[in-house]
């Protein structure tokens, strides 16, 4: 990647021009010609650095359920496992971690009208784990997964804590919201990725039987409404240049919970900060994701997060090797498959 590549990657994934044309506009911020702009796209998507092109959904706002959930695996069994709970269309990221004794932790989600847990038991019942433990969101402090790709640092340049100042924020982030069967039409089509031509979003109006504006307006009132965080593109991590990963896992008492998530949430390495159950064996309530360049700078991030924070008892889960990570597609009939599937794939 040069220079141009890595400004680029930062303009698009904060956001992504939802315009007729909107290669021509990033082209012309770049002082690039439309097609430079196309092509620089096309070898970035076929090394697998930018991922996906298209809107980022709310799950929960969606009504879909949803957990992060961790399986311990004898390490003969691990991969296989692994493999088999990548089949689940709502899982959307499935990562080997070390540093506990789980040593597999996936996010999954479900329709309104699925049971999530059901989903997990029949993934435990099938891959050989010896244990589960199914870790929801108490409080949710940030999500912003935005690298800098120009100072190369994994910086989450779009902070927003999500406003647990603010009582309405708090009472209704993970409330679901009234969807028409028209909204869940255009949702199904603005979460596909967007084709790498100059007007991507002919196909998809048409497809709905809109023109483009109003596919835009209705982009747009998604937005407003939070159903929508943005549309924008999601870059491989590695492929990006910063090779490693950690889940850093915080002992915190109730009574400052809020205060100590906000606090971490404001370190601009965290793209993630969540408040999550314990359980007998696993005291640790608090998650913040960091990425970085190496190991060690994890560390010293995770070191200015305790330093910030005032916590000490942690652990460092470090990715050992991601098996999916991709959006959740939603109002598909693929969940009916799997949960009625029972001869899915074992071995894939």
């Amino acid at each position: 990647m040069d220079a141009i590549d890595r400004k680029l990657l930062n303009m698009i994934q904060t956001e992504f021009p939802l315009v007729d044309s909107p290669f021509l506009q990033l082209a012309d911020e770049l002082e690039l010609s439309e097609e430079e702009v196309i092509s620089r796209l096309s070898v970035l998507k076929r090394q697998n650095v930018v991922r996906q092109i298209g809107a980022i959904f709310d799950t929960r706002k969606l009504g879909y359920k949803t957990t992060l959930v961790a399986f311990a695996f004898p390490q003969e069994l691990l991969h296989e496992g692994a493999i088999f709970i990548n089949q689940h269309p709502g899982v959307s990221h499935n990562y080997a971690r070390e540093g506990s004794y789980y040593n597999l932790w996936f996010t999954i989600a479900v329709p309104p009208d699925h049971d999530l847990e059901d989903a997990i038991q029949f993934m435990y019942e099938n891959t050989g784990a010896t244990e589960c433990r199914i870790m929801p969101t108490i409080k949710f402090f940030k999500i912003g997964v935005n690298f800098d790709m120009v100072q190369n640092k994994g910086l989450s340049h779009n902070y927003s804590p999500d406003g647990f100042s603010n009582n309405n924020a708090m009472q209704t982030w993970n409330k679901a919201q009234e969807l028409t069967a028209a909204d869940k039409e255009v949702i199904r089509v603005l979460q596909e990725d967007i084709k790498l031509e100059p007007r991507p979003y002919d196909d998809m109006a048409a497809e709905l039987g809109i023109s483009t504006l109003e596919l835009f307006e209705k982009a747009k009132e998604f937005i407003d409404k939070t159903l929508m965080r943005r549309f924008s593109a999601v870059l491989h991590h590695r492929r990006s240049g910063f090779m490693a990963n950690a889940m850093v896992v915080w002992e915190v008492d109730d009574e400052h919970a809020t205060e100590v998530g906000m606090k971490m949430a404001e370190h601009p390495a965290v793209t993630h900060c969540y408040q999550r159950p314990t359980f007998p064996d696993w005291p640790y309530t608090h998650f913040t994701m960091i990425h970085a360049t190496t190991k060690d700078e994890c560390q010293d991030i995770a070191d200015q997060i305790q330093e910030l924070s005032g916590i000490e008892n942690r652990l460092m889960l470090y990715s050992t090797r991601e098996y999916k990570k991709t959006r959740v597609r939603y109002f598909v009939d693929d969940y009916d498959k799997f949960a009625t599937n029972k001869t899915v794939n074992k071995t894939v």
